[in-house]
């Protein structure tokens, strides 16, 4: 059976079950009247029924922390006290000793009910054996140390169970983009121009005659043209094309559930005409 501090299986303990009081450091007193410590904390098992009250025994047992079984003591809220049933300074240094960082497993708890329940009597007698170990054993196997009556706890604690919902995240996948290389053969047409000479002989239509001393017989006489013509020049240069961004959406999405939970009512039997305040 799994223990757990008050707080952590009722976190607004004051309000849903102490009526917004608080049984922390409610005072502890033996039934003999002699005081004790104070209530440190107390330990809800898995069903949420309170089992042990952590008591810090101050001076008494020079700050001593144990447990007690919640069958072993008695509630007066009216004077915010706590009775234990026959505990003593012997039984509180025979128990094992709590701290918060400790576990309190099966084995713990056995040492603590073997300190509470009562002692075999008779010279002779032998304590009986166990009929259970950690596996089978029920808080039932010990009901004078875990039920509680009307006289020693006039507060009923009414259960309800409540859905609770929680959220987890897990990965469902995931996206890689990269990129790779793709080869074609690009064709291109570059228009170039050539230059060429053109040579071309005429005879004159007619005789033309030349003024005497104008024609000037020259031996190697030569006339110049430069010709030119245009090569394509082509080359390679990288431009980018595209950007890709890489974003993220959240879809919201509303998940229902249907469960089937349950809540403890209050039954009052009347007998005779007492006069009943009912509280809202």
């Amino acid at each position: 059976m799994v223990l757990v501090k008050l707080a952590d299986a009722y976190p607004n303990y004051k309000q849903e079950i102490f009526g917004g009081d608080d049984i922390k450091g409610y005072e502890v007193y033996s039934d003999t009247d002699e005081k004790v410590g104070g209530v440190y904390d107390a330990l809800v098992d898995e069903t949420g029924r309170f089992r042990y009250l952590v008591i810090d025994t101050g001076l008494w047992i020079f700050g001593k922390k144990v447990i007690v079984p919640i069958g072993r003591i008695r509630m007066d809220y009216d004077r915010r006290r706590v009775y234990v049933k026959g505990l003593t300074k012997a039984q509180v240094e025979n128990l094992p000793e709590y701290s918060d960082n400790i576990t309190v497993d099966y084995d713990y708890e056995e040492r603590v009910r073997t300190a509470y329940r009562p002692a075999a009597t008779g010279t002779t007698a032998t304590a009986a054996q166990p009929t259970y170990n950690r596996d089978t054993y029920n808080y039932d196997n010990d009901r004078s140390l875990y039920d509680t009556d009307e006289r020693n706890h006039q507060k009923i604690k009414l259960y309800e169970e409540r859905i609770l919902t929680n959220k987890e995240r897990q990965k469902t996948g995931e996206v890689a983009v990269g990129k790779h290389i793709e080869t074609e053969t690009a064709r291109v047409s570059v228009p170039v121009e050539r230059e060429r000479v053109i040579i071309e002989r005429t005879n004159p239509t007619g005789e033309v005659e030349v003024t005497p001393g104008v024609a000037d017989f020259r031996e190697g006489e030569v006339a110049r043209m430069e010709v030119y013509e245009e090569t394509a020049d082509i080359q390679k240069k990288a431009f980018v094309r595209e950007e890709v961004t890489i974003r993220k959406e959240v879809e919201r999405d509303t998940v229902e559930a249907t469960e089937t939970i349950r809540r403890e009512e209050l039954d009052v039997d009347v007998n005779g005409n007492p006069v009943i305040n009912r509280n809202p």
